[in-house]
């Protein structure tokens, strides 16, 4: 399986196309993965952090119950947030999903979305944690 972060930068990037976030997530330009980078100004990383252990039941294929942060960093406050609350209303609820040969069986919001602080150039961090459920298939 992907690390969860890898899936859902495609489902971020897959639901900005059809509903529209502004600005448009695309992987590289402006949705990063586990590293935010200097620039662009305005951007979404998503994080790979520990969950909950795997389920450990009679057969070979169990659960898994990873989580991701996302943290939004934007000029704008107001705008920052209504960005990282479009995250977690395209994020939260989803299921019965698969990406990439995993089952997604559920995804929802365990905290957030939240500001995290300022940096040194006024840029706004908001970020919010989801935990997953998921299996290979």
């Amino acid at each position: 399986m992907n690390a969860p972060s890898e899936d859902i930068i495609e489902m971020l990037e897959a639901y900005g196309e059809s509903s529209g976030f502004t600005p448009d997530l695309t992987y590289t330009v402006n949705l990063f993965k586990n590293q935010e980078p200097a620039t662009p100004a305005i951007c979404v990383t998503v994080y790979d952090t520990s969950g909950m252990p795997d389920y450990l039941g009679l057969t070979n294929t169990g659960y898994e119950y990873p989580s991701i942060q996302i943290r939004v960093r934007h000029t704008k406050q107001s705008t920052g947030w209504a960005l990282i609350s479009a995250i977690k209303n395209a994020l939260h609820g989803r299921n019965h999903e698969t990406w990439n040969s995993t089952l997604y069986t559920v995804i929802y919001c365990s905290s957030g979305p939240a500001l995290l602080d300022w940096d040194d150039n006024g840029r706004v961090h908001f970020i919010c944690n989801f935990n997953l459920q998921r299996r290979s298939i």
